[in-house]
């Protein structure tokens, strides 16, 4: 499966999504570091953080930045919690011409944001990145971990016939037409990071891939747990080869307008600093 020819227009701006549960230790390094590589590099922008819930100060620390840094825009799910429903939670509340999604433990370079911002206008609707790619890289990986990814990353590639072996990993960038013309999404948990890319190379949308780093989190304790996810990967992998196979009417095609779905759900005023949660998610249990 390759990608179509990229044929978007420049993007005026562009959003970054971080979902944040219980991160007090690294929440505020996360946004400042982001901000300052953002505004060094010229890079219009907001920062959206969704607050999943967190029983720490995660809440108090994001309303105390908004001081200092003006393109924060704290979020807060009070729904049903989970990383997916926080990152659709954060795609409802955006207001640019493209998105990232980011994790809230520092563990993604920021300048590899700015690096997808330029790869986004060169007219591509998707921008991907590896950490094993030539050039990318990863720092204190848990061993135990990285045999797991190399191995579902491998199954994807194979499911998918797809030249791109880091599907699973959450740093990725979209024009806003891909998150609208993939909605709504179904994941509520980490296996977002698998629909979100392949729901848009399935669909027809343009991608590209670029090598990043990634480093293991100096605080906080991850929030992945390998053993509940097998089967959630799975069942997001077999939904979307099976659309793959079977049907056509999401596909875009050549000639008509990149965005397929229906009118986006109501998203909250962007003074408002409280969010309801995505209302096409069951009631699944929290992190």
């Amino acid at each position: 499966m390759k990608s179509p020819r990229p044929t978007g227009d420049k993007i005026n701006n562009i959003a970054i999504v971080i979902p944040a549960f219980n991160e007090e230790g690294c929440i505020e390094l996360t946004v400042r570091h982001l901000h300052l590589e953002l505004i060094a590099n010229k890079v219009p922008h907001e920062i959206v953080v969704v607050d999943d819930g967190s029983s720490d100060n995660t809440w108090q620390i994001l309303m105390n930045l908004t001081k200092d840094v003006p393109t924060l825009k704290p979020v807060r799910n009070l729904g049903p919690h989970g990383f997916g429903r926080a990152v659709i939670c954060g795609l409802q509340n955006f207001d640019a011409d493209a998105v990232a999604v980011m994790m809230a433990d520092n563990s993604d370079d920021a300048n590899d944001v700015v690096r997808y911002w330029h790869k986004l206008n060169e007219g591509y609707d998707c921008v991907f990145g590896s950490r094993f790619m030539k050039g990318g890289g990863v720092i204190d990986y848990p061993v135990h971990k990285l045999i797991m990814n190399r191995m579902a990353n491998l199954f994807v590639r194979i499911m998918f016939n797809i030249n791109f072996n880091d599907t699973t990993n959450a740093f990725k960038a979209y024009r806003k037409r891909v998150i609208k013309g993939c909605a709504p999404f179904i994941s509520p948990h980490f296996n977002l990071t698998v629909e979100i890319p392949l729901k848009a190379m399935v669909r027809g949308y343009s991608w590209t891939v670029i090598p990043i780093t990634w480093k293991n989190r100096r605080t906080g304790i991850s929030k992945l747990k390998i053993q509940e996810m097998g089967s959630r990967y799975l069942f997001i992998c077999l939904y979307l080869w099976l659309e793959k196979h079977l049907t056509r009417d999401y596909r875009v095609q050549p000639d008509e307008p990149r965005v397929t779905s229906a009118e986006p759900p109501e998203v909250v005023p962007p003074k408002a600093v409280e969010a309801t949660h995505y209302a096409g998610i069951d009631s699944e249990s929290s992190q």
